[in-house]
């Protein structure tokens, strides 16, 4: 979106603040810039409440909203899930014995331990966790006698090497190799299904808490038994999830370096400290209007939408070093502060509001996706699009309206705008030959180079 200059006999260089017509401008103009300590106090105030709600945020996910709702399949799960447990949110633990194989005694303690915890860890569907060490894993045959099963495991399983041999005689019958078993008979694995709430407590998983759990309670504690003879891989969305979430910190140090990114590139474009602040001190505003009106809804941040305040953010940025240029082009040429905020407001308020909106509904788009999680992408990424209105459109002109920019930023501003209406080198060339009194249009055969004449003011 370009700046422009704005036509000057509308909007003319007013170098006092008391020659210029303070009931001039739309009405929206004149409300925001007429009272602008109340919009500024209101901004503040609103910005203080939504940071206090963005300390309730809760960052967590559910495996139901990752599902597509209308396919069918899902349907059919969704419809008959009471009937189908054990079938849809769980882990995997594989406990692999670098070592030897699984018939390792030591070995077979250590799994048993792992499968025992985890069968008593929070949020586990206890009743359908298999492994070789659960009575539902059973082997089945027939027989001339008719049909015969048992537990996998055999009972009071010591170690010996009769109850070994007994272990892998089940093992063949039961048909377990290469799914809870490897087929080099080198790790197993405990098959955890999880439940969306606590049956006790009636609260969700909160798959931050469990990862963390399963992560020392499981890995690190087993890991360490083993003595590095057992190394323990788990997967699953609750661990995918859980390790999102753990990441938090680092995601906010990237927002963090991203944020003094682009103050760097501003201020060098600029040169104007209290420009660049403000354009960066806007845009995470209007962050911090996201993430406490999703708070205040009763949103949740998943991986998905964690992603959204960086966007926001860059937008906000863009926005507002376009308001920033049009103001530093004002000043520079001569206009009060307050006046050349005034002026940028009324050129680029529509064309900021219309972009934005297109934004806005572009993401609202996203929710004829018959997914939640991205329903709830589109949502926030809108709430925070509508912020960036408030924060970058109306707060950031009236701020600059008062501290106003730096008088060698605004010249250097207007400087770099006359040199790409001019243009450099070639530009400047061309610009010389179709502006010239004897030039009717763009140059025919090229002159030759004894007669070429640069303009003073142009570098080749």
């Amino acid at each position: 979106m370009a700046v422009g200059t704005g036509n000057t006999e509308e909007m003319p260089v007013v170098k006092e603040l008391k020659d210029f017509d303070q009931k001039s401008g739309n009405w929206l103009e004149r409300l925001i810039f007429n009272n602008r300590l109340a919009v500024m106090i209101a901004c503040v105030v609103v910005t203080l409440a939504l940071a206090y709600q963005t300390t309730r945020i809760v960052f967590n996910a559910s495996f139901e909203k990752m599902l597509p709702q209308s396919h069918p399949y899902i349907k059919n799960y969704l419809a008959n899930k009471q009937d189908l447990p054990g079938l849809g949110n769980s882990i995997r633990v594989v406990v692999e014995n670098t070592r030897g194989d699984i018939f390792d005694p030591r070995y077979l303690d250590i799994l048993r331990q792992v499968n025992d915890d985890l069968v008593l860890t929070p949020g586990v569907d206890r009743a359908w966790v298999k492994s070789i060490w659960t009575p539902a894993v059973r082997w089945n045959e027939v027989t001339e006698e008719g049909f015969q099963g048992g537990p996998v495991m055999p009972d009071n399983f010591d170690g010996s090497e009769e109850k070994v041999s007994k272990l892998k005689q089940n093992i063949t019958r039961s048909g377990i190799v290469g799914s809870l078993l490897a087929t080099n008979y080198k790790s197993a694995m405990v098959f955890v299904p999880l439940l969306d709430k606590d049956p006790t407590t009636g609260k969700r998983l909160d798959y931050n808490a469990f990862s963390k759990q399963i992560e020392n309670d499981i890995r690190k504690k087993y890991e360490a038994m083993g003595k590095g003879e057992v190394k323990i891989h788990i997967v699953g969305f609750a661990k995918l999830v859980g390790d999102l979430i753990d990441g938090l910190m680092q995601v906010m140090t990237y927002f963090g370096i991203a944020a003094l990114i682009a103050a760097i590139v501003i201020f060098l474009y600029t040169r104007c400290i209290r420009s660049t602040g403000l354009v960066i001190l806007c845009s995470v505003m209007a962050v911090i209007w996201q993430l406490g009106i999703v708070a205040t809804l009763g949103f949740e941040l998943d991986p998905y939408s964690i992603l959204v305040p960086f966007l926001v953010f860059a937008i906000g940025v863009s926005h507002g070093v376009q308001k920033m240029n049009g103001i530093m082009q004002d000043v520079g040429r001569g206009t009060h502060k307050l006046v050349a905020a005034r002026y940028t407001f009324r050129r680029l308020f529509l064309a900021g509001l219309t972009a934005l909106m297109a934004d806005a509904v572009g993401f609202a788009v996203l929710m004829l996706i018959d997914i939640p999680v991205i329903k709830d992408l589109a949502l926030t990424a809108s709430i925070g699009v509508a912020g960036l209105v408030i924060t970058n459109l109306l707060l950031l002109p009236v701020f600059l309206s008062y501290t106003g920019v730096s008088p060698k930023a605004a010249g250097r501003s207007l400087q770099e705008e006359s040199e790409e209406t001019t243009g450099k080198g070639i530009g400047a060339l061309w610009s010389f030959w179709t502006t010239s009194p004897s030039a009717a249009g763009p140059p025919g055969p090229w002159p030759s180079p004894q007669s070429w004449q640069w303009p003073a003011s142009s570098s080749a």
